[in-house]
């Protein structure tokens, strides 16, 4: 990976320096030191956990290599994958309320935190309404793909100079987050509907954990795609054009290159299914074939049988009811909504309640 901060101009590091004299920003974050990753670890951890369980599945972080975030910024410019597009329409009409709402009347800086940033394709229309009430700005972009996160630094210090970005490698649901205090409101957006990805215990320690590093008042802006007709929901898992069957697929090119896997992806179909009681888009790989697949760096030997699948992602929708009980038991208030016209995708701006306690027991949901 190129250094992530080497994008940054002289610019923007003059900003920083600006930056701690109105924050609490510590010098003991390094700008040249990242969090990182150690995937190759990891990556076996999770093959053998996954793959030696019956039924089958692979966690959906693994999708991100370099080839999948790409071939996710494809999906999200799908004509089937109407997420995006509602959530971009939404963000564009209202992104000044939103920051509104979030400073809550406050005179202080915002600071804008995001979990699972990709290449924060969205996010500039926030850091632009951040920027008309403010003359600097820190983002502080998540992600799992260093990749993505190049790609985000870049583009938003081509168009944002007075922005300084402070990107984070690092799986944030394997390992929960610490960040510095911040004299000024935090606004942490998780949008995307990628809460969605979780099961709902998942779901719960994630946002409890983001929780526990938030100060009273800070807000939480989230992403949710909502509840509609199984048509338009199984279509945007399964587009005609096969990009999220090359999607899905790439887990096992992926495991290929890096494990010394050696799954022939053309025995392998993607499948997106909509389980009604579950209320979850399921993806999977299903096995066309009686086969064994030897992963070397993981020691492994797997029996494949026809027809038998690897769980590869969920996606879970809402309701409004659902986004609030979600957010209520994770030590957030619900205080605004905002639909696209036709009430397929909520964004929701939640504010730490006063009056929470983080009990150990909250860490596994």
């Amino acid at each position: 990976m190129k250094n992530l901060v080497g994008s940054l101009t002289a610019t923007t590091f003059g900003n920083l320096r600006e930056l701690s004299r109105m924050t609490t920003y510590s010098p003991a974050f390094d700008l040249q030191r990242p969090a990182s990753l150690n995937t190759r670890e990891e990556l076996i951890c999770e093959v053998r956990r996954g793959l030696l369980t019956r039924p089958r599945f692979l966690a959906p972080w693994i999708f991100y290599d370099a080839l999948g975030s790409q071939l996710f910024e494809r999906i999200a410019q799908l004509p089937e994958y109407y997420l995006t597009r509602a959530e971009s329409e939404i963000l564009a009409n209202s992104a000044d309320p939103i920051i509104a709402h979030a400073r809550d009347g406050k005179s202080q800086p915002v600071r804008l935190l995001e979990l699972g940033a990709g290449t924060a394709s969205k996010t500039c229309v926030l850091l632009k309404a951040i920027g008309r009430i403010q003359n600097q700005t820190l983002y502080i972009p998540v992600d799992v793909s260093p990749d993505a996160l190049e790609i985000a630094g870049e583009k938003i210090n081509s168009c944002l100079p007075a922005v300084c970005v402070v990107p984070i490698v690092a799986n944030y649901v394997t390992h929960p987050l610490q960040f510095e205090s911040f004299n000024g409101t935090t606004l942490a957006i998780y949008i995307g509907s990628s809460i969605g990805n979780f099961s709902p215990v998942e779901a719960r320690t994630i946002l409890r954990n983001l929780r526990s590093q938030l100060q009273a008042g800070d807000a939480l802006l989230l992403g949710t795609d909502l509840v509609k007709d199984e048509q338009t929901l199984v279509a945007a898992y399964d587009d005609r054009d096969g990009v999220t069957a090359a999607f899905n697929l790439n887990i096992l090119h992926r495991l290929n290159r890096e494990l010394g896997a050696d799954f022939d992806p053309a025995n392998f179909l993607h499948r997106a299914v909509w389980n009604r009681l579950e209320s979850r888009i399921e993806m999977r790989l299903e096995s066309t074939r009686d086969q064994l697949i030897h992963i070397a760096e993981a020691n492994l030997d797997l029996d494949f049988a026809k027809s038998e699948t690897i769980h590869t992602e969920n996606s879970y929708k809402f309701t409004h009811e659902s986004i609030g009980l979600l957010l209520e038991q994770t030590g957030f208030e619900v205080e605004r909504s905002w639909t696209d016209e036709r009430g397929w995708y909520a964004v929701t701006l939640a504010r730490t309640r006063r009056h929470w306690q983080r009990w150990p027991w909250n860490y596994s949901g």
